[in-house]
């Protein structure tokens, strides 16, 4: 049997295969308040044989969100919503870990408190870059507010009670988003982040704010329950950085010293984060240049199909793959991998808000047949 059903420990969260569901957005939190229902946990039930469910991208606060009918786990409503997810996939013997999640500059004043603008390390807006307002209108992403020094400890802090949320929601552990341009990578990446500050300026300074989040959020639940999502070389919401390989290592090393639960890290083929079907090819491969950078267990996402996969896991490039678009369309992936079985097709048209449809309606394996 392939090594990709082998049992794996990420830190003390052990899961029984290393085909993981990668953090999904899919808007369809119950509104108004942004909060998890029983639509949402009959869809991760659906999914709980993978070996790890990493929720969607869950804002830490209102100021946090970027794309309307998200979830949140910064209010008590929220927590009893994640509850129902929490308990419903563990009935179903899976593990879930949440993804806590600050948009920065990947906003509009709709979904911001009072109408207040996006912030960001630095105000340069994210160019040929969108999202939506609060009734689902697409707008581009406007120029953002620079944070003061002074109020990066609140954005820690959020970040601290969401996982202490998370806790209390039953999660089996959590991640922290630093991918996909959103604010702790909008921190790291030097195209923009153009502080003069203690979190502005060198690798280390700009690598500072997303290690305080880590070191944070590991006071609630310890290191070994922390996963961290990251990005190198993905160009999603306009992110550019003049050395990845310098920066990237030096923020993996500070991972490994910190012993974290797992590194999820995104491949550069895969860089549109949901916003297309393109596998670019002949892209630098990050799990190859990376791997000897962080010692603990490697989840690799972006563009995998099952052979890739498979491969993956066997060559040890990585430890676990995690898929997005199939995991959508089969929730039983894992046992169609093993069985080398085909998989449904998955309807890009529902991704993003709605009800049912191309949510918690594609066929398992036994109905189709």
């Amino acid at each position: 049997m392939a090594k990709i059903f082998d049992p794996l420990n990420l830190g003390a969260i052990s899961i029984p295969n290393r085909i993981i569901m990668a953090p999904l957005t899919r808007m369809r939190s119950k509104q108004p308040g942004n909060i998890p229902w029983e639509l949402n946990a009959t869809y991760y039930a659906q999914r709980a044989s993978a070996g790890l469910i990493i929720s969607e991208a869950t804002q830490v606060s209102q100021q946090g969100q970027g794309y309307p009918a998200t979830p949140g786990i910064h209010s008590q409503e929220q927590v009893e919503g994640w509850k129902k997810v929490t308990d419903a996939v563990h009935k179903n013997n899976g593990k879930i870990v949440l993804q806590l999640w600050h948009v920065g500059r990947i906003s509009h004043p709709s979904l911001q408190p009072d109408g207040a603008l996006p912030v960001a390390p630095s105000a340069i807006p994210a160019e040929n870059s969108g999202t939506f307002t609060a009734d689902w209108q697409p707008t581009p992403i406007l120029t953002p507010r620079a944070l003061e020094t002074d109020e990066i400890p609140g954005i820690i802090d959020d970040f601290k009670k969401g996982a202490e949320n998370a806790k209390a929601a039953g999660f089996d552990g959590v991640e922290v988003h630093g991918a996909n341009g959103y604010l702790l990578d909008q921190f790291l990446q030097d195209g923009s982040n153009k502080r003069t500050d203690r979190y502005g300026g060198s690798i280390e300074n700009r690598a500072r704010l997303l290690l305080e989040v880590v070191d944070a959020v590991a006071e609630i639940w310890g290191y070994d329950h922390v996963g961290v999502r990251l990005s190198p070389y993905g160009t999603f919401s306009d992110m550019k950085d003049s050395d990845p390989v310098a920066l990237f290592s030096y923020v993996m090393e500070q991972l490994s010293a910190r012993k974290i639960a797992f590194l999820d890290l995104i491949e550069p083929r895969a860089t549109g984060a949901g916003g297309g079907d393109e596998v670019a090819q002949n892209m630098p491969c990050t799990s190859e240049i990376f791997r000897s950078k962080f010692k603990g267990p490697l989840i690799s996402a972006g563009g995998y199909d099952p052979e890739t996969a498979v491969k993956a896991v066997e060559s040890g490039n990585a430890d676990a793959v995690a898929f997005g678009r199939y995991f959508i369309s089969n929730p039983d992936l894992p046992q169609r991998i093993r069985e080398n079985q085909p998989l449904n097709k998955y309807d890009r048209s529902t991704f993003y808000g709605g009800l049912e449809k191309g949510y918690t309606d594609y066929p398992f394996m036994k109905d189709a047949a």
